[in-house]
């Protein structure tokens, strides 16, 4: 999904036509390698069908005796989507695109001054290029060898609403937000302004076990999917997500209070501003010894393209920290690692010369850690994966520098933030609201 916000920015900050195409029956266009034999569809007989299941080892359940070899894959067979997505990439390939190596399901194509993209979920297809000539020529290729339907312009894509505006891409997912109020009755509710209050400190303990804890799963598991366009809500469910083993009501009580949250802002969501220059921009932070449980630290970051934000990420750390500048070092790490790879992303979608990458970090001692490659006390003891970060900086990919606390935008991700921080740092990541709230 982060390869689905880039590619939307890159084309809001071009100007390309983008479309959407949807393939009829992906699975059954896929050709088979192996030997496969399946029992006969009830009420089908048919004399040409010699092989017996018992010479296969096949114990039939109807005793027809029968059995039939597969020419083409169908869905339920392990092997159908790998060799519907062996076959497309083929035909692709043919008509000139070429395979991203950052992202495989990514494809371009470059002649002279056209280019054109196509990104591939299963059977959804996403298409993007500055010449439309190319993209109606690449759907007749396309329709020359599957059964497609062009679904025109680019409105509803895996869930989510993209509107073209004067500002660029907008990106939202209002009806699976309205959705989700409706259906835990919240409609009538009253609609929160933070997704967690600052005072809240959820422990494995807290609260009372659930008797049905598939519904606090059920819950968390929708919510997951809506950080794809909400980092607003992405520390709170991963910090609710924490819980899924044991849940209580104190757990289901503020995954609920992230509903009410998204109530009262359904229409929220990303802009891909089309006016911004193409320059990356990382903003990493960590909240050292945040979980009560484990007392590990949480890393979180964001990147921009431009003012458009592409990629965003909470998680809690893998191991604990020994003190604030180690885990805010640690999440200088992760933050690199995921430059580095948007870095080729983009290469491949035509933007380069991104380099270097301004790192902005809140922590004086973990830019000096990173800065200084001088083995200490204070560093001896950190996996040799997280000095990743010097090399990077010593090759001039990314440059580190200091941002205060107030300015730091990776902030919302790693705690529970007051009401006027919050609705600032959201304004300063490229959220906001394209329709009006309920009243």
């Amino acid at each position: 999904m982060t390869t689905v916000r880039a590619l939307l920015a890159v084309a809001a900050l071009k100007g390309w036509e983008t479309c959407q195409l949807d393939v009829s029956n992906a699975f059954l266009h896929g050709d088979l390698h192996e030997d496969v034999y399946m029992l006969l569809p009830p009420g089908y007989t048919s004399p040409g069908c010699v092989i017996t299941p018992s010479s296969l080892g096949i114990v039939s359940a109807r005793g027809s005796g029968r059995a039939c070899k597969l020419l083409k894959a169908l869905y339920g067979l392990k092997q159908a989507p790998r060799q519907w997505f062996a076959k497309l990439s083929t035909a692709l390939v043919s008509f000139g695109f070429v395979q991203s190596k950052a992202e495989y399901s990514l494809f371009t194509k470059t002649v002279q001054d056209k280019f054109t993209a196509i990104l591939v979920y299963v059977d959804d297809m996403m298409i993007a290029g500055n010449d439309k000539q190319e993209i109606i020529k690449l759907k007749q290729q396309l329709s020359s060898q599957f059964h497609m339907k062009d679904l025109g312009e680019l409105r509803y894509f895996l869930g989510l609403e993209i509107v073209r505006t004067a500002q660029g891409l907008f990106v939202s997912q209002k009806k699976y937000i309205t959705d989700l109020v409706r259906e835990y009755n919240l409609a009538h509710s009253k609609p929160m302004k933070l997704p967690l209050h600052t005072q809240v400190k959820l422990t494995a303990t807290s609260g009372t076990p659930l008797s049905q804890p598939e519904q606090y799963r059920r819950l968390i598991g929708k919510l997951l999917y809506l950080t794809l366009t909400r980092p607003d809500v992405s520390y709170a469910v991963q910090l609710l997500s924490q819980y899924l083993q044991s849940p209580t009501t104190a757990h289901m009580q503020a995954a609920l209070h992230v509903v009410r949250y998204l109530k009262g802002s359904p229409g929220q969501g990303i802009l891909m501003a089309n006016t911004s220059a193409a320059q990356l921009t990382a903003f990493c932070d960590s909240d050292w010894a945040s979980c009560p449980d484990t007392r590990r630290s949480t890393t979180g970051y964001c990147i921009l393209l431009g003012q458009s934000p592409v990629s965003w990420k909470t998680k809690k750390q893998s191991v604990v920290s020994r003190s604030s500048a180690e885990a805010e070092y640690r999440s200088m790490a992760v933050t690199c690692c995921e430059v580095v790879w948007l870095l080729s992303l983009l290469k491949d979608l035509g933007i380069t010369k991104l380099t270097p990458v301004h790192l902005k970090c809140n922590n004086q001692a973990a830019l000096f850690i990173a800065a200084n490659p001088v083995f200490h006390e204070r560093t001896k003891h950190i996996d040799i994966d997280c000095h990743f970060v010097r090399d990077q900086i010593k090759s001039g990919v990314i440059q580190p520098s200091y941002v205060h606390t107030s300015q730091q935008l990776a902030d919302l991700f790693t705690k529970a933030l007051p009401t006027a921080q919050h609705q600032k740092l959201l304004s300063k990541l490229g959220v906001s609201n394209l329709f009006h709230p309920p009243t």
